[in-house]
């Protein structure tokens, strides 16, 4: 791909709390991605019934094929989510499984990049390592680095305007989103 090619990316959020912080990351993206990036944000995984063999027998959900759908359709997938229990949380995986389940992979070959946090100082490690295994079999094309993982974040947000108040933190995702762009030019 050109070096110049608009991209377009859209935003998979983790959490359901309506003032997560890493909402507040996902709503900050559109202002800090490079010249020539949108970034949008997709429907909600609280919207995902639990994944269920008998449900998607009857058809796949609106939801699910709607965020499909709009996956497809992007250059890229910039999944935000916090850690639950050394893990991703329950929806997403739900929302996953639901997403794998569909004839045409919508991640398959499709480059992601994931970015985690906490207000403590790991910043969502763990859960990054837990989805980078799950894109493996999804077969998407995990963005290695630099990794985005935001520590003692609840001092580093305005979860109410949906942004990122710390300067070094806004510096360091701008870099990152110059970096995944450059990596799905070449790869995506």
């Amino acid at each position: 791909m050109s070096d110049t090619k608009n991209l377009s990316f859209v935003v998979l959020l983790g959490s359901l709390r309506k003032g997560s912080f890493h909402a507040a990351v996902a709503k900050a993206l559109p202002g800090l991605a490079p010249a020539g990036v949108t970034i949008e944000q997709l429907g909600s995984v609280g919207d995902f019934p639990h994944y269920d063999a008998d449900l998607q027998a009857e058809g796949f959900p609106a939801p699910v094929t709607a965020m499909a759908e709009a996956i497809r359709k992007a250059s890229g997938v910039i999944i935000v989510t916090p850690e639950y229990n050394y893990s991703i949380p329950g929806s997403l995986k739900n929302a996953l499984d639901w997403l794998s389940r569909l004839p045409e992979q919508p991640f398959a070959g499709k480059p992601v990049s994931i970015m985690t946090g906490s207000p403590g100082p790991i910043a969502g490690a763990r859960a990054q390592y837990h989805l980078r295994q799950i894109l493996v079999f999804l077969d998407a094309l995990a963005f290695n680095k630099p990794e985005v993982m935001i520590g003692q974040m609840n001092g580093k947000l305005d979860v109410a305007a949906g942004a990122i108040t710390d300067e070094a933190t806004r510096k360091f995702v701008a870099t990152h989103l110059e970096a995944f762009a450059r990596f799905v030019r070449k790869y995506g």
